[in-house]
């Protein structure tokens, strides 16, 4: 008898909280404070944006090329004499 009303209970309290947070999710009043959330995060990126400085360009001609070939360093690895030598 407890345990049913102790399920109960758990499924009374999830069942208003999901009442109460739709309840508010779907308000009026929520929906306009969230639109004009939305329409001042554009103002503010603008105004923002308006006070950025422009830094300048200083990459010009900062890569140097260095001309290498491997020809000389590759070395030949035999697998059946490596297996030799640890014998």
């Amino acid at each position: 008898m407890l345990k049913e009303i102790k399920y109960l209970i758990f499924m009374l309290i999830i069942f208003l909280f999901l009442f109460f947070t739709g309840r508010y999710y779907f308000s009026e009043e929520n929906k306009k404070n969230s639109y004009r959330s939305l329409t001042t995060i554009d103002e503010k990126i603008s105004t923002y944006a308006e006070k950025l400085p422009v830094l300048e360009d200083d990459t010009k001609n900062i890569i140097e090329y260095v001309e290498q070939s491997n020809k000389n360093k590759t070395k030949k690895f035999n697998f059946w004499k490596l297996l030799e030598n640890n014998e």
